[in-house]
C-alpha cells in the first residue's frame, strides 16, 4: 500500500510515517518511480510504534526493542530496559493521578465558593 493509505490505515499522519522511517522504526520498498510502498502489516506496526512513544519510549528505545518484537526473543539487557520503562512509567502515572486529585480539590473549591474566594485558592 502506499504512504496516503497506509497513514490512514493506522490514523497516523504521512509526515509521522516518514519520520518513523528516517529513525528506522518502518521500513518501505520503493517503486520504478521512487514511490514508498509498505505491506499490510506495517499499519500495525505503526499502531503499536505510537503505543510505544504514547508511553514515553523514545524512537531509540523503540527501535532497539522491535526485532524483539519480530523475532519473539528478549535479551536479558533488553529486559532489564524494558523493565525500567515500566518503572518509570509507573512512577509518571502515580504523578499524574496526584495532579488530577489536586485539580480535582482545587475545581471543587471554585464550583462550591464565590468567585473571589477561588482566586484568593489560586494565588
Amino acid at each position: 500500500m502506499r504512504i496516503g493509505e497506509l497513514a490512514a490505515r493506522a490514523d497516523v499522519s504521512t509526515r509521522a510515517v516518514r519520520y518513523y522511517e528516517e529513525q528506522g522504526l518502518l521500513q518501505s520498498e520503493r517503486t520504478a518511480g521512487g514511490q514508498r510502498v509498505y505491506p499490510d502489516s506495517a499499519a500495525d506496526r505503526l499502531r503499536l510504534i505510537q503505543e510505544l512513544y504514547t508511553a514515553g519510549l523514545s524512537s531509540r528505545v523503540i527501535a532497539s526493542f522491535l526485532p524483539c518484537i519480530d523475532t519473539g526473543v528478549v535479551p536479558p539487557e533488553m529486559l532489564e530496559q524494558l523493565t525500567d520503562e515500566r518503572a518509570r512509567i509507573t512512577e509518571r502515572i502515580t504523578q499524574l493521578r496526584e495532579a488530577g486529585r489536586r485539580l480535582d480539590t482545587l475545581i471543587g473549591i471554585c464550583k462550591d465558593s464565590d468567585p473571589e474566594n477561588c482566586r484568593s485558592s489560586l494565588g
